[in-house]
């Protein structure tokens, strides 16, 4: 499938400093989590602790501007973080990050250490095009509660990621839904990386080449593409 990755209006008016870069990869390897990605997010947490020295996430100038997104499309910034916010206080405890699977492991350490929320999403379980819209509140997210699969639906207003079966992602970049999350089995992958002003573009696509240089070590046979971000609204 060709990849379609759109933002709405309603989502640009909301937050004009809003891009992202995607980074989609055919002929992934993936597997448990092993000691290569689990020396990827120490070295990520040591990045960031030397980015923020001695700051919570919430007062480098990127999570915050994050946080003013959530504010304005409703949400609690301080009670559902932003993912790299979320990332970034586990990292900073003893606990530090959890191991998932390589695929995961290696996005999450790009998010630490760039400071940037980045999500991957398996190309083969998504409908249609994704796109990024302000949610009716009608739409279907497949979550799971009490280790349970469970169907809920965003609130009206909430800024989501969806594609043409329902929401992949709540509340941007806050929870990630089941049917489309990277397991063992995915060999087809996008990557969102999203950045709010103060973030520059070439930092972004930095961010991006680092993540694309990591999936090609993973996966040396992989069909790994950069799609650029987008210029910001004036």
């Amino acid at each position: 499938m060709t990849l379609t990755l759109t933002v709405t209006d309603e989502v640009r008016a909301l937050a004009p400093g809003f891009t992202h870069l995607a980074v989609e990869a055919h002929g992934l390897v993936n597997g448990p989590s092993n000691e290569a990605s689990s020396a990827l997010l120490d070295a990520a947490a040591r990045r960031l602790a030397e980015r923020l020295d001695g700051r919570a996430p919430h007062e480098d100038p990127h999570i915050a501007a994050w946080r003013e997104a959530y504010t304005a499309f409703g949400s609690k910034p301080s009670r559902t973080r932003n993912s790299a916010e979320a990332l970034a206080k586990r990292a900073l405890t003893e606990a530090g990050l959890p191991r998932i699977n390589l695929l995961v492991d290696l996005y999450n350490a790009i998010s630490v250490a760039h400071l940037v929320p980045v999500g991957g999403e398996d190309l083969d379980r998504v409908k249609g095009a994704m796109r990024l819209v302000r949610a009716t509140g009608d739409e279907l997210f497949a979550t799971a509660a009490a280790g349970e699969d469970a169907m809920e639906h965003p609130d009206a207003g909430e800024v989501v990621w969806c594609d043409e079966e329902g929401v992949t992602c709540r509340r941007w970049n806050w929870r990630q839904g089941v049917r489309t999350r990277l397991t063992e089995e995915s060999v087809n992958a996008v990557f969102l990386l999203e950045s709010m002003a103060p973030m520059t573009l070439g930092e972004l696509e930095a961010a991006g080449a680092e993540l694309a240089e990591s999936l090609e070590k993973l996966s040396p046979g992989a069909r790994i593409t950069v799609h650029p971000p987008a210029p910001r609204r004036a």
